[in-house]
């Protein structure tokens, strides 16, 4: 087996993830008992509790998605669900990306979680500072795409799979470019229900502050091959992985291209760590030969 796990992004979250990881896993209630001491506030009542509009919050959704893929690693590795000298792949969505890289040692836990955090707030006051919106645009042509961005001066934010790519731009632009989609016959163009336009220029104040304060952060060369949203190709360098994660808030994520860059370097099995199955969703859409598993509470980890 080579195995590569999936690590989830902002969207993913739901009022209720890890309790059942805390209730059966003394390692995964380990990890969120750090994250509550690392952070000075309680995620894990987030978490389990809500209430939905909180757990919502940029600030906060991002490091309780960061925890609770890790506490499901851990409660796998726990159950010995993990075999020996795996995974050989680890991967994420936007955040998850950070997730991935603490799954492979590049971070430590607190340290990745600190790193998670900081992203999250920078991203939350960005939103705070400007009008940005995004849309969902389902199954049309890339290229067709791209040039309908740049005719209306929105961006594309996430290339998930054949078919499905996520825009993002200020909110006027983007209200004007979906309703001109539709007069074009694109039949699934789909206002989303976000804080902002992540993955465009409007998160430029995150990034430059994010930049700033990676600057400091040490990372290592990671255990096992890691992949950069913002090029859909591996990386292994710590001043490459620092600037990939500094330059992905107002990036293009190319997941697609991470996962078939995984596929193609050897990847047998994709296990999705995270409180849904969003990930293993795009995986099959873009290839149904892959293998795919879905892992989301304690109760999967037996099955």
């Amino acid at each position: 087996m080579a195995l590569a796990l999936l690590f989830a992004g902002q969207g993913a979250q739901k009022v209720g993830m890890g309790r059942s990881l805390v209730e059966g896993s003394s390692a995964a209630r380990a990890l969120y008992a750090e994250a509550d001491r690392t952070l000075g506030w309680s995620l894990s009542e987030a978490s389990f509790n809500g209430p939905e509009p909180t757990l919502t919050e940029t600030r906060v959704c991002q490091p309780a998605l960061f925890v609770h893929g890790l506490a499901l690693l851990a409660a796998l590795r726990e159950a010995g669900r993990i075999p020996a000298g795996q995974p050989t792949f680890a991967l994420g969505l936007s955040l998850g990306e950070i997730t991935a890289y603490t799954a492979a040692g590049v971070l430590d836990f607190s340290t990745g979680l600190k790193v998670v955090a900081e992203r999250g707030r920078l991203m939350q006051l960005a939103c705070e500072q400007s009008v940005g919106s995004m849309a969902a645009v389902v199954g049309e042509d890339r290229d067709q795409v791209v040039a309908w961005c740049g005719e209306f001066g929105i961006e594309a934010a996430n290339f998930n799979a054949p078919g499905q790519i996520i825009v993002s731009g200020e909110k006027a632009r983007v209200e004007t470019a979906v309703a001109a989609a539709k007069t074009r016959g694109w039949k699934r163009v789909i206002p989303l229900n976000v804080a902002g336009a992540y993955h465009s220029r409007l998160m430029e104040p995150a990034r430059e502050r994010f930049a700033a304060f990676l600057a400091d952060i040490p990372f290592s060369r990671p255990s096992c091959t890691v992949f950069s949203n913002t090029t859909g190709a591996a990386l292994a360098e710590p001043n490459e992985l620092r600037a990939a994660l500094a330059r992905q808030v107002v990036s293009s994520v190319r997941w697609e291209e991470c996962m078939r860059a995984c596929a193609a370097a050897g990847a047998t099995e994709f296990w999705e760590l995270g409180p849904g199955g969003v990930l293993a969703g795009l995986a099959r859409r873009t290839d149904k030969a892959w293998v795919v598993r879905s892992m989301s509470e304690f109760s999967d980890l037996a099955a």
